[in-house]
């Protein structure tokens, strides 16, 4: 026992199984009063305590990191955040790819940047975003900061610089779309970011993913803001985060491994004389281009090496990277030109698609795409036969599976087996099962198709966003995720929470990773709760991540035998949010995490919420301190 027996204890949670620090697991009592851990030890007076929880048989650890969400949004109407915190998540890093809100709604009377850069980058409808610029009272990044600071948080905050709004503020949304800072704007966002993380942002967030576009025409053919930055312009800025000491997040310009190396290669301390701790979003197992996870590795290996002297990380997601499109609405759709042409219509402009979709010279082009490397003999047939295709969606039926569709008889299917049923349908062999209300719907629509080039085309037309499919193009093998995920030289991350609402559900991500972790037993446990807690706290420059004596009791309990059983595969679902007046994939792993525990508060308990979650502070702001 290490603290005196005279103090009461708020909480007291006996005989659980702690893991803490990547330390040997040790069966202890954790005492928690005022908001700290105030004893660790073996039987605690129970007398001392105003409530006690038997965890026997239970894992205690400190409250899990989620390194990579985009909750900015979400914070200002339900800070809470509640789809977060029940898979025990008391952490989370906003402004992720260069987009924020740390200069306000920095609306200019024409342009109305949150709602452009975010509604078709991170799929969030319009309507929802507009409601949040139409509230921001705040202008400053160091007024944000105390802004968030005063909101009812649920998990506590870590908040990135953005760079493409820094563009916009410096540069004007116009100038910020179309050309290089001039000399005296560039020293503007230097100074605007060395400030920023002076008061406490924990690094400077960046983006060259060449399919995050803006959503607001005219603009809807161009990328964001961050995208028009090049070498010179992220050199300099990324100087200042070294300066300071800070964190550097960042993606890869996917389409040349030149720009790759010579983008990261800023992390070096040989190069330029201090290593600048970067993270970079991610480390996948590409389904069709096995050379990819591959080559992170290998470049997580150079760039920490001996030779460059980098202090780099990969994020790797610990989970099928499975993805939810609602007709072409998917972040897919952006890499393919023939599917980004629908994604640039507005949600609801359904009479802009089809005018698009029954486009003639459309049409060809669609059907050129979708059957590429399909048929015939051709550089792209032979890429598609040894898996080493240019995009990430592999465009198999077989792989797409039917969620919901107006035609309900073809739910639960994948795409190959709807489409062998129209045509046996068309071929007059109707299948014992074929009922007349789909008779009906192939022969109003589906007649004509020849191949499945014209069947996609004609799903499209056909029900549009009413169509949800899904399909898993990355993390097949648990085996290689597994692999990833215990590479020290990457870190578990990119869960992509708040974003992608009807798109992705990767909330229970952590949890799908301890769960990896533990088929190697404790030692790999105590490794992975490490990785989720303190090495994200350190790789961010924020306090937070163990459970000493004297921290802040941010906890949870987690059941392994439930955690053992869990399927996270299964345990997504859409929901309607009312904050949002909007349906959410959201995940439901209720029972393996038995308590959340921030601040000293119970969030989430026996698979309840607290009743104050999100109506008054349990979380706070972490301000990084740098080392600069």
């Amino acid at each position: 026992m290490t603290q005196a027996q005279s103090q009461p204890f708020d909480t007291l949670i006996k005989n659980a199984k702690v893991f803490n620090r990547g330390e040997q697991p040790v069966i202890e009592d954790v005492a928690v009063a005022d908001g700290r851990i105030v004893a660790r030890g073996q039987q605690l007076d129970s007398s001392q305590a105003g409530r006690v929880i038997d965890a026997e048989g239970l894992w205690l650890m400190p409250g899990l990191f989620d390194i990579h969400t985009h909750y900015d949004l979400e914070l200002e109407v339900a800070p809470g955040l509640p789809e977060s915190t029940r898979h025990g998540t008391t952490s989370v890093v906003i402004a992720n790819c260069s987009l924020g809100l740390a200069f306000g709604a920095q609306r200019d009377g024409t342009n109305d940047p949150i709602v452009s850069c975010y509604a078709r980058v991170e799929n969030i409808p319009k309507h929802v975003l507009r409601n949040c610029a139409d509230n921001v009272s705040w202008e400053t990044p160091g007024d944000y900061l105390d802004h968030l600071e005063k909101l009812n948080l649920g998990p506590n905050v870590v908040a990135l610089f953005p760079h493409s709004m820094l563009r916009i503020e410096k540069m004007g949304f116009e100038n910020s779309i179309t050309r290089d800072p001039t000399s005296d704007e560039l020293e503007q966002m230097k100074d605007s970011l060395r400030e920023g993380l002076q008061q406490g942002y924990a690094g400077f967030s960046t983006d060259a993913l060449p399919f995050h576009y803006l959503a607001a025409q005219p603009h809807c053919e161009k990328t964001i803001p961050t995208q028009f930055s090049k070498f010179p312009e992220l050199k300099a800025l990324a100087g200042v985060v070294r300066e300071q000491g800070a964190l550097w997040q960042a993606t890869p310009p996917k389409d040349t491994v030149i720009g790759t190396l010579k983008t990261f290669l800023l992390t070096s301390g040989r190069l330029y004389g201090k290593p600048l701790r970067t993270t970079v979003v991610a480390a996948l197992d590409i389904t069709n281009n096995w050379r990819l996870a591959r080559l992170t590795k290998i470049l997580a290996r150079m760039l920490n090496s001996w030779l460059v002297k980098g202090d780099f990380h990969m994020q790797a997601l610990g989970a099928p990277f499975k993805t939810w499109g609602d007709g072409a609405v998917t972040p897919l759709a952006e890499e393919i030109p023939e599917l980004r042409r629908l994604n640039e219509t507005d949600l609801e402009d359904r009479a802009g698609r089809q005018a698009i979709l029954n486009d003639p010279d459309y049409a060809k082009a669609f059907k050129a795409m979708w059957m590429k490397g399909k048929q015939g003999w051709s550089l792209a047939r032979l890429k598609r036969k040894i898996n080493l295709e240019d995009y990430a969606f592999h465009r198999t039926l077989a792989d797409m599976h039917l969620e919901r569709c107006p035609q309900t008889s073809w739910q639960g299917m994948d795409f190959q087996a709807v489409f062998d049923r129209i045509n046996a349908i068309n071929a007059g062999q109707w299948l014992a099962d074929t009922s007349e209300d789909e008779l009906a719907t192939v022969q109003a629509d589906f007649t004509w198709i020849e191949d499945e080039g014209d069947f996609m085309l004609q799903m499209l037309r056909s029900f549009d966003n009413d169509l949800t499919w899904s399909t898993i193009t990355a993390n097949r093998d648990l085996e290689t995720v597994r692999e990833l995920l215990m590479n020290p030289l990457l870190l578990p991350g990119f869960n992509d929470s708040g974003a992608h609402l009807t798109n992705m559900a990767f909330y229970d991500v952590n949890l799908r990773s301890l769960k990896l972790a533990a088929l190697g037993g404790d030692q790999d446990v105590s490794y992975m709760v490490k990785r989720l807690t303190k090495d994200a706290a350190d790789v961010f420059g924020v306090e937070g991540g163990t459970i000493d004596m004297g921290d802040v009791a941010d906890l949870i309990l987690i059941d392994p035998k439930k955690l053992a059983e869990y399927d996270g595969e299964t345990s997504a679902e859409r929901i309607h949010r009312e904050e949002f007046s909007h349906e959410q994939l959201v995940n439901r792993s209720d029972g393996v995490v038995e308590l959340v525990m921030i601040g000293g508060h119970s969030a989430w308990e026996n698979t309840q919420f607290a009743a104050d979650l999100g109506e008054k502070p349990m979380g706070r702001l972490l301000r990084a301190v740098h080392a600069a």
